[in-house]
């Protein structure tokens, strides 16, 4: 069977491809070699491997220039989704394929991607791109990358908003992967033993009957509860008339700073630099705190945002991404709606929105499974999630159909689609799925494509077994 809206590469190009990738997953061939890892140190791991398909003439191939395009286009329509998020996925090594997912960060919270396999391959490279979202149109800036060989990225929000997680291999390679997306606290939490169920009065509170908002945190304790920092960088203690005894923590990696107030003292009288988890003062009620039980109050002040809410970055969630619990093996096949039909929706949950009311039978291509969902994609290249249950791989036919009219098999569901080859009138073809007016079927020589509707007419029903 024939896959459609497929890019082929021709046997005969696959070998020299093949090398021509090998040297440039080496950073480039002979002579080249030196001239292409100072470049390196300059530019990121998919960088300086496009300098690489250049250099060799390669994006001027029709799968060269596809690996381009498609790692373009998967930025502007990003798989929606939460953290936390697994899921497992099939990139075709014959095909340009590049997947990227969007998520929703606060400010400060802590980004962790991960890209895993079952059956790893010496020195495949995977790259792993992380951009900030500027706009609804489409405007991205690049704020982190991987090493091409790690595939994993970690980055602490600096800005809110929609983060967009792009993943492609090199060309001619690929596989069955694992990909995972959870987001954590940035900041060890400045209170032992303590929580965010601690917590009595939270940031934006109101303060002086309304002419004021809290810009921190609150965290009641027992006088004397050791006060932690909440990471590494230079700790100073001083005093103010309203915070009492307090230490300011500088974190110069992500540009805040960390204000410990109301402490009862100090656990040291000159700047220092400290770690994560250092005792730097003990919890009391000093300032103007000198009324209220003993507590810390925590901020946090962002290089050009001010103070910020520090519960983002103090939250850890409890859940644990879903484990996969669909059929492995048809990740990356071709599948079709059994029974009444089925709604396709914006994330893996019956509870996100409703894109798409899918009828029986209708036709897609399973990109990936999460949980108990499948996410496919449909032949107009919409994406949305399915559950497993309502799905059913394109193996066996519904129904024989005669070709009442000549016809050509097109390479989607279009009158402007490509015409594969055709069915002559008279023959019997099987029907393997639906998509608006029209069916997609296999001729007598093997090709899968569509065919208009009303060119073909029912000859045999098979659809018992498969509702």
């Amino acid at each position: 069977m024939h896959r459609p809206n497929l890019t082929v590469v021709p046997r005969r190009h696959i070998g020299w491809l093949a090398i021509a990738v090998t040297c440039l997953a080496f950073a480039g061939c002979g002579t080249e070699r030196g001239r292409v890892e100072a470049r390196f140190v300059l530019a990121t791991p998919r960088d300086v491997y496009e300098l690489g398909l250049q250099e060799a003439g390669l994006n001027e191939t029709a799968l060269g220039r596809d690996w381009l395009r498609v790692a373009k286009h998967s930025l502007e329509r990003p798989a929606p989704i939460q953290t936390p998020y697994r899921e497992v996925t099939y990139l075709d090594p014959s095909r340009a394929v590049a997947i990227a997912y969007r998520v929703e960060l606060a400010r400060g919270q802590r980004l962790v991607a991960k890209v895993e396999t079952a059956t790893p391959t010496e020195e495949l490279q995977i790259f792993l791109d992380l951009f900030y979202e500027l706009d609804s149109l489409g405007s991205v800036n690049l704020v982190r990358s991987a090493d091409s060989l790690s595939w994993e990225v970690e980055y602490v929000a600096r800005r809110p908003g929609n983060y967009i997680l792009r993943m492609q291999p090199e060309l001619l390679r690929g596989g069955r992967f694992t990909m995972t997306m959870s987001a954590h606290a940035s900041l060890a939490f400045p209170v032992a033993g303590h929580d965010l169920g601690a917590v009595r009065s939270g940031f934006g509170a109101p303060r002086d009957d309304g002419r004021r908002e809290h810009h921190g945190l609150d965290i009641f304790a027992r006088r004397g509860t050791p006060v932690l920092a909440g990471v590494a960088g230079q700790a100073r203690p001083s005093t103010n008339g309203l915070g009492g005894n307090i230490v300011w923590l500088r974190d110069n990696e992500n540009g805040r700073s960390l204000y410990y107030a109301h402490l009862d003292r100090w656990a040291f009288e000159r700047r220092r630099w400290v770690e994560p988890g250092d005792t730097i003062g003990f919890v009391g009620n000093s300032g103007n705190a000198r009324t209220t039980p003993p507590h810390l109050h925590f901020g946090i002040y962002w290089r050009g945002a001010g103070a910020v809410d520090p519960y983002p970055q103090l939250y850890e969630s409890p859940n644990q991404p879903a484990t996969f619990a669909g059929e492995l093996g048809w990740v990356g096949e071709f599948a079709r709606v059994p029974g009444s039909g089925v709604a396709l929706r914006s994330r893996p949950s019956t509870r996100a929105t409703v894109l798409s009311e899918l009828p029986q039978h209708a036709s897609f291509e399973i990109l990936a499974g999460s949980g108990s969902w499948y996410r496919v994609r449909l032949p107009d290249a919409r994406e949305g999630f399915v559950p497993r249950q309502r799905v059913e791989l394109m193996d066996t036919p519904v129904r024989l159909l005669t070709v009442a009219e000549g016809s050509a098999i097109l390479s989607g569901p279009s009158s402007v689609a490509v015409a594969q080859d055709t069915v002559v009138p008279g023959e019997t073809v099987p029907l393997l799925g639906t998509y608006g007016d029209y069916y997609l079927v296999e001729n007598d020589k093997g090709v899968l494509g569509w065919v208009p509707s009303g060119m073909l007419s029912a000859v045999a029903d098979l659809t018992d077994s498969n509702n």
